[in-house]
């Protein structure tokens, strides 16, 4: 670090533990506002500063993708490499589940909100390295031993980028930062946060600084690999969820990009965007108190712990962003053998006429389950309407089109106001009580009825079911006996097959609640 400009203050220090690997501790109590670290861009590994950066940007390589070749290249020169010291330290690939063998993956996650997304990163990334990797090596313009960027080295490398990378700015995209990338996760516990100076071309570029999170999302949770093989659309916005501090300084958190979701972070062309360089120092700053001998984390946002597994490799016990899908394919799948096929279709299609829809992503439509089994507003309003009396839905379907406004649908308000609308058309005894102006919570108890209830037990029980044979209590068990050391693999993924099912228990017992709610109310 010294060698290359790094400044680490001495009240820091990097320690190692058989768990967790290097971390860094706190020598002396460390105070709100504390510089503690600078790190020149020049420093950092990124497209940009490898020394495969013609190579890169003949090949119109971006994004991740430019990065992985970057850092295949520089661990393939070793010793004549200016971070061979930093790479040396750092693990040669991290135990996210794109590296775990087949069969163990396929295993471990069965169920779970990885299931598909690994099976998924991993046909992506095998285009990219046949499509990108091996012309690149054929062209010989690396002048590197072919089996330094062989596709199991490409998946290392990806894995590295997935856990350790930050976006840095638009002129360099996103890389590797030493010093940085060795403060380990707390979720809501973090001590330090890493920043850098606003600069034009940043802001021009239209990324989005704020904490990165799962946003269901997942979102976060169905992160779908993407195409970054070329660097020619620099018009891209890039979405790297940085959060702004108040003083115009920039949080940098770990790049959002998962192992194979490339699309986010171009590499534009130096001979274009000259302008784009900032060589203004990154920093790290305290931003809560951490007292001597104390671990000093930073945050890799605010995930769930399948977001985490897939991205990091590690999982977070009572994780408070836990959430489960429910596909909308399983939805239709209950309602077609409750009913039928042809009037499963018929009440999704209504539903979507009305202007709803689930979470997508890439090929598929999903609900979520919030941790305490909360369930999305828009499943239980699917729900309501196939539970909808055949008069009822003819009414419904005869006006949909006049209910449709001109706002979409986009937060819980707006979703609240259109499903007033559909109940004064589908239940006069309720339209009476509709006087406009309605609360959220008095709303939300027109969805509790004992048919939509009973639906969402048995969509817990179709989604339970894909776990496989043993039961909760067993998995809970085996969790307890489970080494996060020698058995590293299977203590995350029970983490995260035990804290999904949880979810799944909480919401039958939320339905049962209202289940029971509603008959008190009818004796």
């Amino acid at each position: 670090m010294s060698k290359h400009g790094v400044v680490c203050s001495d009240a820091l220090c990097l320690d190692a533990s058989e768990a967790g690997g290097v971390y860094v501790r706190a020598l002396s109590a460390l105070r709100e506002g504390d510089l503690v670290a600078t790190i020149p861009r020049r420093a950092c590994l990124t497209p940009r500063t490898s020394g495969a950066a013609a190579a890169i940007e003949a090949a119109e390589l971006g994004g991740t993708l430019a990065l992985a070749v970057a850092v295949m290249y520089e661990r393939a020169r070793g010793a004549e490499s200016p971070w061979n010291a930093y790479l040396r330290l750092i693990p040669d690939c991290e135990p996210v589940p794109l590296v775990w063998p087949d069969e163990e993956a396929e295993r471990l996650l069965s169920g779970t909100e990885l299931d598909k997304i690994v099976k998924q990163d991993r046909e992506f990334l095998c285009e990219d390295w046949k499509e990108c990797i091996e012309p690149l090596i054929s062209s010989g313009d690396l002048g590197v031993n072919p089996e330094d960027f062989s596709l199991e080295k490409y998946f290392a490398a990806k894995s590295l980028l997935s856990s350790r990378s930050f976006h840095i700015d638009s002129y360099h995209g996103s890389g590797m930062v030493p010093l940085a990338d060795l403060f380990n996760h707390k979720t809501d516990g973090e001590h330090v946060h890493f920043t850098k100076v606003s600069d034009a071309s940043d802001s021009d570029e239209g990324e989005d600084d704020d904490d990165q999170s799962n946003a269901g999302s997942d979102e976060e949770q169905n992160d779908e690999g993407t195409d970054d093989r070329s660097n020619t659309d620099s018009d891209e916005e890039e979405n790297d969820d940085d959060q702004s501090n108040a003083d115009s300084d920039e949080d940098l958190d770990r790049d959002e990009n998962n192992a194979s979701a490339d699309e986010q972070s171009t590499v534009e062309n130096s001979a274009t965007n000259p302008s784009g360089y900032n060589d203004e120092d990154l920093e790290m700053i305290i931003v809560r108190d951490a007292n001597a001998g104390e671990e000093v984390y930073n945050t890799y946002g605010t995930m769930g712990n399948a977001a985490l597994l897939h991205r990091y490799g590690f999982t977070e016990l009572d994780n408070p962003y836990d959430i489960v899908n429910i596909d909308l394919t399983l939805v239709t799948k209950w309602c077609s053998s409750k009913y039928s096929r042809r009037y499963a279709r018929a009440r999704v299609s209504l539903w979507r006429n009305l202007g709803y829809s689930g979470c997508t992503s890439q090929d598929s439509e999903y609900f979520e389950i919030s941790f305490d089994g909360e369930p999305q507003l828009e499943l239980l309003i699917l729900l309501y309407i196939i539970s909808l009396k055949p008069d009822a839905y003819d009414k419904l379907a005869s006006v949909a089109h006049d209910l449709i406004g001109d706002d979409e649908l986009d937060d819980e308000q707006s979703i609240i106001s259109s499903f007033v609308k559909v109940v004064r058309v589908t239940s006069p005894t309720k339209k009476s009580k509709l006087k406009g102006g309605e609360k959220i919570p008095f709303v939300k108890k027109l969805l509790h009825s004992e048919s939509i209830c009973s639906a969402l037990a048995s969509l817990a029980d179709m989604r339970e079911r894909l776990y496989g044979s043993n039961t909760l209590k067993s998995e809970k068990e085996k969790l307890q006996m489970c080494s996060p050391v020698s058995q590293r693999n299977l203590y995350h993924s029970l983490v995260l097959r035990v804290s999904e099912r949880k979810i799944l228990r909480r919401l039958r017992k939320l339905a049962s609640s209202w289940s029971k709610t509603k008959k008190r109310k009818r004796i």
